[in-house]
């Protein structure tokens, strides 16, 4: 946050004093290296963006997780792929509407209580929904 406010012209020693942080403990900070989990990070989140935008946006955390294991061989848990996507604002589509079927509650009335012979023709139609 430091980092952006000073490229936006604000004085460091400034956002150093409005967030209540040392400004040696900022530069501390800022010279640190990076982690190896970082830099991992980082390159996971860089072949996320690559998969999303190549699916036209439209991939959520499993199926960019499939891409990654499956067809890049990549290890990485389902659950960190979710985490980084969050993480970078990066969202697939939402799926299909699930209906909820409720148990114990008909949907039709029975009305031909298995009586499918009829003395006349158009007296009753049925269908096989399987």
């Amino acid at each position: 946050m430091i980092d952006r406010l000073a490229d936006a012209g604000v004085p460091i020693d400034r956002c150093c004093q409005v967030f209540g942080i040392a400004r040696q403990n900022y530069y501390k900070h800022k010279r640190r290296p990076m982690t190896p989990s970082e830099l991992r990070r980082q390159w996971l989140t860089g072949l996320i963006r690559e998969v999303h935008v190549t699916s036209r946006g439209t991939y959520g955390y499993r199926r960019v997780h499939a891409e990654l294991t499956m067809a890049m061989e990549v290890t990485v848990c389902e659950r960190t792929v979710c985490k980084l996507m969050r993480l970078a604002g990066i969202y697939g589509l939402p799926g299909p509407v699930r209906t909820k079927r409720l148990r114990g509650v008909l949907t039709a009335d029975y009305l031909v209580n298995r009586k499918f012979d009829r003395a006349r023709p158009n007296e009753l139609w049925v269908t096989n929904i399987t």
